[in-house]
């Protein structure tokens, strides 16, 4: 008959460090368990880093991607305001623009002419 030690996982889970480390001193089987979850985290430390430079990469490739776009669709739309001559006329810091020049019909006082 085996007699197991099965407490490893509830002490691991519910208790403290120092309960935790006095069973491992005591008790071969859980010992050994330690020694087994030493190794797994010492390999989880050893990927870890190669995980995120991965993910820092992908990061840093979305955020090129994102300023690229930006600063494209900036160059167009400014170069699209600057070359278009009529729309530099109209459009000036403090002008209005009557109905008129919106393209509405008018009367001969500048007010929009209605059928009826």
């Amino acid at each position: 008959m085996d007699n197991k030690c099965s407490k490893y996982e509830e002490l691991f889970v519910s208790s403290d460090d120092e309960t935790l480390e006095k069973h491992i001193a005591e008790c071969d089987e859980c010992k050994a368990e330690q020694e087994t979850m030493d190794k797994v985290s010492g390999l989880l430390d050893e990927v870890k880093m190669h995980y995120y430079s991965k993910r820092r990469h992908r990061m840093v490739r979305l955020r090129a991607a994102c300023a690229i776009v930006f600063i494209m669709f900036s160059i167009v739309s400014l170069t699209a305001v600057i070359n278009d001559d009529d729309l530099m006329d109209t459009l000036k810091y403090g002008d209005t623009l009557s109905a008129e020049e919106l393209g509405f019909p008018v009367d001969s006082y500048g007010l929009l002419m209605v059928d009826e």
